[in-house]
């Protein structure tokens, strides 16, 4: 079982910058894939972003350039750097893992979900 606990979520101006941080329990997380979704009112869960066991990345079209998923192993942790903020950003935003092999990036391929953390961007 693999728990996962986000953070760094919050409210910010147009414009602005945040860091979400997700901390993974489990001892193989240098084996898992990793990303980060998120989901506003009346919206699909969307991927934003994707970071595999051995570094491959992977962006939604609206973030690149903007955003920019790591992780640190040594730490069992993903981050997601948002610069650039736009309000169409404001979505919870939603951490995910998977030790399965990814044959596509669906939510419905990652097995382990944090509990969202709220972020909002104001005009």
């Amino acid at each position: 079982q693999v728990q996962l606990v986000e953070s760094g979520g919050g409210l910010v101006q147009d414009g602005g910058s945040l860091r979400l941080s997700c901390a993974a329990s489990g001892r193989s997380f240098s084996s898992y894939a990793m990303a980060w979704f998120r989901q506003a009112p009346g919206n699909e869960r969307e991927l934003v972003a994707h970071i595999s066991s051995g570094g491959g990345l992977y962006y939604a079209d609206s973030v690149k350039g903007r955003f920019t998923i790591s992780r640190d192993n040594t730490k069992n942790s993903v981050y997601l750097q948002m610069n650039s903020l736009k309000p169409e950003d404001t979505a919870v935003y939603y951490c995910a893992a998977t030790t399965r092999f990814l044959v596509n990036l669906r939510s419905d391929s990652f097995d382990y979900w944090g509990q969202g953390t709220q972020v909002t961007v104001s005009s």
